[in-house]
């Protein structure tokens, strides 16, 4: 069983840099931690080194998403598990040549999607807060749309060792490696993207104020403040400049004794998409945002 601990961040491309650069620095939030031509890191108010880096490509799509492990033990026994299993390894264990450092590997899935498993990596070991209405923490979830919900399933649960948390009907599942109630989701969907990635902030008053902040620099949200049946997270989404869907999110669901926990599948009724019955389930219009444009898959050209 793989020893991973946490969500650790995620990397994505994007056509436009300069603007989402001044949307995430501006208005969601975030802290520029290194930058140079065509590379931005950004880091919340946790000691996570950087919770979202940025990479300049032709079109926007999923580069790659980092978990957590243990120690440097733990990275070699995944790569060794992971080879057993018949899973593509595109970048063996060692140290990485990345800000921030650490060392890690990297492997795809069967939709060519990159996944980085890695420790050692650096913490920022003062506080920090922006001056602005909301800041996140760290990255709570990430949500993927993928055109097998069982087989990405058995692959995180099987071979990954996560824990199944709850279903949405045979819709969404909601996966944990940690107590956490979920680090990743996948959506059913007739291709492989990104469906949207949420931001952990400190509490109800934050979303709200953060709710004001993106307003205040003319972004509207797409769907929320309410709160959500699985998880129990209060939430509310918005779209960036470059077509990807985020989440503020706080009070998600903490399992602390995984042995007693049952997961349940949750009916997909508008209730229970909003139990505040503010938000309502999202329109259509949200949901296409959320679907995202087909992602053939970086990592096989972007592996740095």
């Amino acid at each position: 069983m793989l020893e991973i601990t946490h969500l650790r961040h995620i990397s994505l491309i994007t056509p436009n840099l300069e603007e989402q650069i001044e949307f995430y620095r501006d208005v969601w939030g975030l802290d520029v931690v290194s930058q140079d031509d065509n590379n931005v890191y950004f880091r919340g108010s946790s000691p996570e080194h950087h919770i979202l880096h940025l990479l300049r490509g032709e079109r926007r799509g999923l580069h790659h998403i980092a978990f957590g492990m243990v120690d440097k033990i733990a990275v070699d026994k995944a790569a060794v598990l992971l080879e057993e299993k018949g899973i593509e390894i595109i970048q063996q264990p060692g140290y990485l040549d990345e800000v921030g450092g650490g060392y890690g590997l990297r492997f795809v899935d069967y939709e060519n999607r990159c996944f980085e498993l890695s420790t050692w990596v650096d913490i920022h070991t003062e506080p920090w807060q922006r001056k602005v209405d909301s800041n996140p923490l760290y990255l709570n979830h990430v949500v993927l749309n993928t055109t097998d919900i069982q087989r990405s399933t058995d692959f995180f649960t099987e071979v990954l060792g996560f824990m199944v948390s709850d279903w949405s009907e045979d819709q969404m599942v909601f996966l944990r490696c940690s107590k956490n109630h979920h680090e990743i989701s996948f959506n059913r969907a007739e291709h492989a993207s990104v469906n949207h990635i949420a931001y952990e902030v400190e509490g109800v008053d934050e979303v709200m104020r953060g709710i004001s902040h993106v307003r205040k620099k003319g972004y509207k949200e797409i769907w929320g403040p309410g709160r959500h049946g699985p998880g129990n997270n209060i939430f509310c989404y918005f779209q960036d400049p470059g077509g990807f869907v985020m989440e503020y999110t706080c009070y998600v669901d903490v399992i602390e004794d995984k042995k007693t926990w049952r997961a349940q599948v949750w009916k997909r009724v508008p209730h229970l998409s909003d139990r505040w019955g503010i938000a309502g389930p999202p329109t259509p219009e949200t949901r296409a945002k959320m679907a995202g444009e087909p992602d053939p898959g970086w990592a096989l050209v972007n592996t740095k």
